[in-house]
Formats: C-alpha cells, structure tokens, sequence
C-alpha cells in the first residue's frame, strides 16, 4: 500500500512510519518540521517539507506518489498554548485538515486516518470511558479535535471518503531500538519530564495536586506505548480497506496509573531519586481518565501488547539517556 504520512517527523507519526516500512508498505512523509524532526524520517523514505493546507500541493503530492491511503498526525499538541493562543489550534488543526481533505478528496484517495485524543470526552461522567461518551472538551486543543472527526463524519456520509479517528490516552514511550522517542520543545507530557529530572536535566518534577479523589490524591491517567498506537493505525487501514465502515475508536489500555505512581515506577528504572514538589491543581485536570478499549480489539483486532507502565518506562528512559536524546 502507498500511504502517506502527514506529520510523519513527529513524535508517533514517526513511529507509524517505521512501522509501516517493517510492513513492507511504501511511505511518504509530509511535514513541515515545526515541531518534527528530519531525523526521525528513515533515509529511505521520501521526504517533502511543506505544509499539509496548501491543497494544490498536495494533490499533487498524493497524485504523483499514487497515494492510497492517508495517516493524519500534524498539528497542535499542546492544551496550556491551546488556551493562551487558541487560533494557533483552530487554524492550525481544524482548517488546516480541512485544507488537507481538499487534497484527499481532489486526489479520489479514499482512506483516512485521524489522529484524535480522548481530550473530545472532557471531564468524563463515567470511567472507563466509552467511545460514545458525550464530547463535551474543555480546551481549544480537544474542541478542534472534536470539530476534525464532525467534518469527518459528514464528509464521509457525503463524498467516497472513509475513515478512522483513534482517540488516544496518554501516549509514551520509545522505540525498541532506542533510537526513536518523544523530543517535544517545550515538553509538557509527564514521562519525558519524569526521566529528564532523573537524567538531571531539569530540578524536578511539579505535582499539580494530591487531592483528587484517587488512590494517592493523584491524577490517574491511561498510558499507552507509542509503539502500541503505530500497530493501531496500521490495522486501521487494513480495517478500512477491508470495507470497514467509518468511526472512532479509544487506544488505551483499560488501566490508570497515579503520577505518584509513574514517579515511583521510573525511579525503580532509573535507580535514581526523583526530586518532586507539589504545586495547586491545574484548570480542567480531570481526576481519572482511562478508556474502555474493547471496541478497538472487537472490530480492529487491536490490543496494547506493550503499554505495562515498566515496559513504557524502560523503553522511553533507553531514548532519553541514549546519545539521540537531545
């Protein structure tokens, strides 16, 4: 299959390309490299740097490559910058993707792949969390999210387009090999920020709350490896083009862990001591956000094989102490 990969230099964007080409699939990446790395792309993998909204380019792109099918992962990560700078997010995430589907449409490819976040659900009224779950988001990163998987939804009730949006959890971890792993700047995801205060790169790590109604007072979030979300899309595209019909589906694992907890599993990795200090609660921080899963094993064949919280930690702190770690 021809598959192009749109933020194919970000963090699991990346990894689905190299799970693609052990695959045998034939890959291209489209990234702009504002928060991607041109390193992270195999050298043997056609390379274009440019944006995913200029449509005339990439009907081009997907015309001369004979693209079958589309993994989407560009775009705007971060919930703090989301709420201090939102039209960076509705601009670009939500347009910018419909800009992208211009292109797909132009081109008659036919499957699209949507990378989602379980942000859609907001602060859940039942754990674990159902797909059909109300989305009721509490940020303009999980609102434009949200909006992607609307216009989706129409557009494949209107056009000969069918797709899949897989909501994660809480993606983490790092290739087997090493080589490979999450180098966000800045960084806001608790893992790499954990495995950085161990490394001493930074002072510590700040706790925002402990007194959530949790086992430790402590947030408990769903973890689930980056390697485990590259098997995902790549069953959903064999899903879609096996005729499956279009939808969403939750990737996680069923099972939450405390911050307390992930601290505690990374200084049993690392052997080292991890300084944290706590600090008040963050606005929108849910006490519990874990995903029912069974959809995903039930109609893509899926299940997290390598998302054990030890697992995710040893594999991220082999990245972050290697010589790629920035």
């Amino acid at each position: 299959m021809n598959v192009l990969v749109a933020g194919g230099a970000g963090y699991i964007g990346s990894h689905m390309v190299r799970e693609l080409a052990r695959d045998g699939h034939r890959v291209t990446v489209l990234d702009n490299l504002s928060s991607g790395h041109r390193w992270a792309v195999p050298g043997d993998v056609t390379f274009v740097e440019g944006p995913i909204e200029d449509s005339s380019a990439v009907t081009e792109l997907l015309l001369r490559e004979q693209i079958e099918a589309v993994a989407h992962f560009a775009g705007r990560i971060q919930v703090a910058e989301s709420v201090r700078d939102p039209r960076l997010y509705y601009l670009g995430n939500t347009v910018a993707t419909v800009r992208l589907l211009e292109a797909v449409l132009d081109a008659k490819v036919s499957r699209f792949v949507f990378s989602s976040t379980a942000a859609v659900y907001g602060t859940p009224e039942t754990v674990p969390i159902p797909e059909e779950h109300p989305k009721a988001p509490v940020n303009p990163y999980g609102h434009t999210k949200w909006m992607i998987e609307q216009v989706l939804a129409e557009y494949a009730r209107a056009y000969p387009l069918q797709y899949v949006a897989l909501r994660y959890f809480n993606a983490a971890g790092a290739d087997l090999a090493g080589d490979l792993g999450e180098d966000h700047h800045p960084e806001s995801h608790l893992i790499p920020i954990v495995l950085d205060a161990a490394l001493g790169r930074r002072d510590g790590v700040q706790v925002f709350g402990d007194d959530y109604p949790t086992e430790d007072g402590t947030c408990v979030r769903d973890y689930v490896h980056v390697s485990d979300l590259a098997s995902a899309h790549v069953r959903a595209l064999d899903y879609l083009g096996e005729g499956g019909a279009s939808g969403a589906y939750n990737l996680g694992t069923g099972r939450g862990h405390s911050v307390r907890e992930v601290i505690r599993a990374a200084e049993a990795v690392t052997g080292r001591t991890i300084p944290v200090t706590m600090a008040p609660r963050r606005t929108g921080d849910a006490a519990r956000l874990v995903a029912r899963v069974d959809r995903a094993k039930r109609d893509l064949g899926w299940v997290a094989e390598r998302s054990s919280i030890d697992t995710i930690l040893a594999d991220a702190w082999r990245f972050h102490s290697g010589s790629r770690a920035r």
